[in-house]
């Protein structure tokens, strides 16, 4: 995950459509595909983006390390799941129900596809050469969010994703949580076979 980037390096706009190829692609329940993308890739969108899902900016104080380096990305994607379009699909003939009740989903399949469609968006971007980060809409930004960008109520943001070139600054270290500060956990402490 990377916070921060290059401001000089623009994206180019076919690696951001194979990152959308992609992510069409992840698996969906019923293959119901309940995702839309939003992509924010011009200085006024990203702009948008940020004043929308961040507090007003207050002109005397600093905003925070992480908010200043990911306020350097070019590119933003916004991954949407739409509960709405799981249950229509599940009351479909071939699917056996006959109504739209919630109740039978163990999990929101709904949020666990679009994930999946998101993670396939993080691993084309590093295959591209493209630094991102994926992190959470602030639950009291999601109205603003939906009215700045004419997101139907329908579709919730699961998250965003932001995308650019890595800086060329070696000292960039990463936040205090990054793989470069803390240990990843190792397989044998998260991997059972057999029984837990």
């Amino acid at each position: 995950m990377v916070r921060s980037y290059d401001p000089d390096r623009p994206v180019d706009p076919a690696a951001v459509d194979r990152m959308l190829d992609n992510a069409v692609r992840a698996p969906s329940a019923g293959f119901s595909q309940g995702w839309g993308f939003l992509v924010l890739d011009t200085p006024d969108d990203v702009a948008r983006f940020w004043a929308a899902n961040t507090h007003p900016v207050d002109p005397d104080v600093e905003p925070d390390t992480w908010l200043r380096g990911m306020r350097t990305a070019p590119v933003v994607v916004v991954p949407l799941s739409c509960k709405e379009v799981y249950l229509d699909r599940y009351a479909q003939d071939d699917k056996g129900w006959t109504d739209r009740d919630e109740s039978r989903w163990p999990v929101p399949y709904w949020d666990i596809d679009t994930g999946m469609a998101a993670l396939l968006i993080l691993q084309t971007a590093v295959d591209e050469g493209l630094g991102a980060c994926f992190f959470g809409v602030p639950p009291h930004a999601t109205d603003r969010f939906r009215e700045a960008f004419g997101v139907p109520t329908a579709y919730t943001p699961i998250g965003a994703i932001t995308v650019g070139y890595k800086p060329s600054d070696p000292s960039d270290t990463g936040a205090a949580g990054s793989p470069t500060r803390r240990a990843r956990r190792g397989v044998d402490e998260v991997v059972h076979r057999s029984r837990w």
